[in-house]
């Protein structure tokens, strides 16, 4: 599978990475996928063949990175994290590519992502929040507090620390700790009756292993619209899994 890349303007002008596979003009359904966080759109998108199924079943596969992540800016200046900037990035793609009519997915703070624009306005046909729960929305604090303190932390957590994985993860991808820090403020709680008005067909994909974001069930239930699909694996394996591929191509063709 090829996958190109170019670049565009985020919010405040950031320039932000933007790798694109699958059928382009107007021949492959635009299917916008945003990547977890400290992870890039190749490590959950492509590497382990998520976006060659998509292909495969006719999408043109939008992956960005995510300012602070893979080949995007990861500005210092705090002025360039307003509350919600991926929301907002989100909002410039959308634009920078004139689409009004594509689909939406995200996987853990990429879900979070495409919720929260959605709630803000955007309007994909059908919406996928992969490795979510209510709790990783409803309760976001709790998570960001855990994730500045992996960042605080970091080269001191030792195995056996609920934090370990994560610092390592940071560590293998190479992210650049202070614009994290500076990210992970951006984000806010988003209410369960924010969520319950999200009107589009939505897919609640999560591992059966996977709790890190809280209760995907109690997410579909807060859905308008949802179906709720498992597939085998933890936060960190599920991405890894076939079945990813195949739920999502499933709910997109249906």
């Amino acid at each position: 599978m090829d996958v190109t890349t170019e670049y565009y303007e985020g919010f405040g002008a950031t320039r932000l990475a933007l790798h694109r596979a699958g059928p382009t003009g107007g021949e492959g359904r635009p299917l916008i996928l945003l990547h977890g966080l400290f992870s890039s759109a190749h490590v959950n998108w492509v590497k382990f063949g998520t976006a060659a199924q998509l292909v495969a079943a006719g999408f043109e596969c939008l992956m960005p990175d995510l300012r602070v992540h893979g080949d995007s800016a990861a500005p210092h200046d705090p002025a360039d994290y307003p509350p919600d900037v991926l929301a907002r990035d989100l909002e410039a793609l959308v634009a920078h590519l004139g689409l009004d009519d594509f689909d939406l997915g995200g996987f853990s703070l990429g879900s979070r992502t495409s919720a929260r624009a959605v709630i803000g306005g955007l309007r994909p046909r059908k919406l996928i929040l992969a490795g979510m729960g209510l709790e990783g929305l409803a309760g976001w604090a709790r998570r960001q507090d855990f994730f500045i303190d992996v960042i605080d932390r970091f080269g001191t957590i030792r195995p056996g620390d609920p934090a370990y994985v994560s610092q390592q993860f940071l560590k293998t991808m190479d992210v650049d700790r202070v614009a994290a820090r500076l990210l992970l403020q951006t984000m806010e709680d988003t209410a369960p009756d924010q969520l319950a008005a999200i009107s589009m067909p939505t897919l609640v994909l999560c591992g059966d292993k996977d709790n890190d974001n809280g209760s995907a069930d109690r997410l579909a239930e807060t859905l308008s619209h949802a179906t709720r699909a498992t597939i085998p694996g933890t936060h960190m394996s599920s991405v890894t899994m076939p079945e990813m591929g195949r739920e999502m191509v499933s709910f997109l063709t249906t």
